[in-house]
């Protein structure tokens, strides 16, 4: 064993004891971001370039700080998207829904759909989409200045075809001019209840942006109603949504797109560990 992975080894048993739900990985990610190298290549580092920084960043970690923050960087799908405080850090989870909207881009007879991103962050689900669904585009509003930097960022770094449109707005009144003629909304907005705040982990209550977590209302789901406005608004006869939610909403949710607004094809969908993670719909084409 060289010196880096010996260092490795103690600081997964210091993460351990911190509580951290992944120390082993939360370590050799650590260990690659201080070294410039992937996880795959740690063994490869000579004991004599072991950089002490390191044991600065387990430090921070040990302390609670979401491990995206230390680094500077989330991977997503496809992606290693640039993000830091201010900006809501991407989900595995979201992965889900983003190979849903794929999917259903791929089934749709439009030869460039049009896709919008409510609420968009770091910009991963737009970017994920002008990536891996080249013909679409795809325009992401985001409210909140600071995700707005990383957004553009991220945006600015990855977007090499130009697919992906940015806009400072808030969702519930953006992009009026498109009213009627999107093939696709998704969102990922925030949904918790604040009744739920002692049950958030502190690395995500203490360290994500308040405006993507607390969803507002008893329930927290009045930004998913917005999302439901609006969506219903941009969306063409026929055209589709996806919204995520926690594991806990999709029955209440799936009632947010109700059929006497014109919504049909309601489901309830979830993610990789079973659990309800987002709910689809088609806008009646009558």
């Amino acid at each position: 064993m060289n010196l880096l992975l010996d260092e490795i080894a103690r600081a997964t048993a210091r993460l351990a004891e911190a509580g951290a739900a992944s120390p082993r990985a939360d370590a050799e990610e650590l260990a690659a971001a201080v070294h410039g190298v992937s996880r795959s290549e740690l063994h490869k580092v000579p004991d004599g370039a072991f950089d002490a920084r390191f044991w600065e960043y387990v430090a921070r970690r040990e302390a609670g700080e979401p491990l995206q923050h230390i680094t500077g960087r989330a991977f997503f799908r496809y992606l290693e998207l640039k993000v830091g405080p201010g900006v809501f850090v991407p989900r595995p989870e979201t992965e889900v829904m983003v190979g849903w909207v794929l999917e259903t881009l791929r089934d749709m007879d439009v030869r460039d759909p049009l896709v919008v991103d409510l609420g968009t962050g770091s910009a991963a689900i737009a970017l994920s989409i002008a990536l891996e669904a080249p013909r679409a585009r795809v325009h992401a509003v985001e409210k909140d200045p600071a995700a707005f930097v990383h957004a553009t960022r991220n945006i600015e770094e990855l977007d090499e075809r130009g697919r992906v449109r940015l806009h400072l707005d808030d969702f519930a009144t953006a992009l009026a001019e498109l009213n009627g003629t999107v093939d696709l909304v998704v969102s990922n907005p925030p949904y918790i209840p604040m009744s739920e705040w002692e049950h958030v982990p502190p690395d995500v209550r203490d360290h994500d942006p308040a405006d993507a977590l607390w969803g507002g209302g008893d329930d927290g789901l009045d930004a998913i109603r917005a999302v439901e406005r609006t969506a219903r608004r941009l969306l063409r006869p026929g055209g589709h949504v996806a919204v995520e939610h926690s594991d806990l909403q999709g029955n209440g949710v799936y009632w947010i797109f109700a059929e006497e607004n014109g919504w049909r094809d309601v489901r309830n969908r979830r993610d990789l560990t079973n659990r309800d993670r987002f709910v689809t719909a088609r806008l009646t084409a009558d």
